[in-house]
C-alpha cells in the first residue's frame, strides 16, 4: 500500500514550497499580533499580562499536535516499513521541541504576575517539562545512534511511549488540583473564552502552525539532500 519514495520526486514539490508558506505565515501572522495586541481587550483580572497566552497556547497546542503526529508516524513506520514515516517524523521534531520550550517560557512569564512566582510544580507544567524530555531524547537519539534500522526502532518506541504523556497534560487539570484553570476552548462543548480573544488566539495558532510547517520543510529538504548525496535512489 505505502511504496517508498524516490526522493527526487518528493524533493521537487517540498523545496518550493517553503517559499509560500513563508509568505503567507508572515500575512497570518501580522493580522494575528495586530488582532492580540491592539483589537483584543485586556483581561479584567490579568490586564495586559493576558495577552502572553496569545503565544503560550498556540505553542502548547503545538507542540502536543506534533508530538502526536511523531508517534502516529511511528507507528505507521512500524507497522508498513515505510523509512519516509519516520524520516517526517525526524523532521517534525525540531519544531515541536522549539514550540514545547516557547511554551514553558512563556508559561514562565505568564505566571509571575498571575501566580506570583517564575516556576511551580504544577502538574500541567511538569508534565510540559517531561514531555520536552521525550523531544529531547527523540532528537538526541538521532544524532547519538548511526545504524538506521536501529535509530529508527529506538525513537519509535521513544515516541510511543511518550505520547502517554500528551493525555495526562490534556487532562491534567482535570484530574488533579493545579494553578491552572480548565480548560477555556473545547471542541466538543461549549467554549467560555469570549470570540475577541478566541478570534486573535486562533490567528496566532494559524501563524505558528505556519512557522512549524516552513521549518519542517526546511529541515525534511536537508534530510532528502543528504539522501541524494549520497546517490540513493529511495529512502
Amino acid at each position: 500500500m505505502f511504496k517508498l519514495f524516490e526522493p527526487n520526486r518528493i524533493f521537487s514539490i517540498t523545496s518550493k514550497a517553503p517559499k509560500y508558506v513563508f509568505i503567507i505565515f508572515v500575512i497570518v501572522l501580522s493580522i494575528g499580533l495586530v488582532e492580540a495586541l491592539f483589537l483584543s481587550p485586556e483581561d479584567y483580572v490579568q490586564s495586559h499580562s493576558v495577552r502572553i497566552m496569545y503565544v503560550h497556547v498556540p505553542s502548547a497546542w503545538i507542540s502536543l499536535g506534533i508530538f502526536s503526529l511523531i508517534a502516529l508516524l511511528s507507528i505507521g513506520s512500524f507497522v508498513f516499513k515505510n523509512k519516509n514515516f519516520s524520516l517526517i517524523a525526524k523532521s517534525l521534531a525540531p519544531s515541536g521541541f522549539i514550540f514545547n520550550v516557547i511554551a514553558l517560557v512563556t508559561g514562565s512569564i505568564w505566571g509571575k504576575p498571575t501566580w506570583g512566582t517564575w516556576w511551580a510544580w504544577d502538574a500541567r507544567i511538569t508534565s510540559m517539562l517531561i514531555l520536552a524530555l521525550f523531544y529531547s531524547m527523540y532528537i538526541l537519539a538521532w544524532r547519538i545512534y548511526d545504524k538506521k534500522e536501529q535509530v529508527i526502532k529506538i525513537t519509535s518506541i521513544i515516541a510511543i511511549v511518550g505520547v502517554i504523556n500528551v493525555p495526562i497534560i490534556k487532562f491534567s487539570v482535570d484530574w488533579w488540583s493545579t494553578l491552572h484553570q480548565n480548560s477555556s476552548v473545547n471542541i466538543l462543548s461549549e467554549t467560555s473564552i469570549h470570540p475577541s480573544m478566541l478570534v486573535p488566539l486562533l490567528i496566532m495558532t494559524a501563524a505558528f502552525s505556519l512557522f512549524s510547517l516552513l521549518i519542517f520543510l526546511m529541515k525534511y529538504n536537508t534530510e532528502l539532500i543528504k539522501i541524494k548525496n549520497k546517490g540513493l535512489d529511495r529512502l
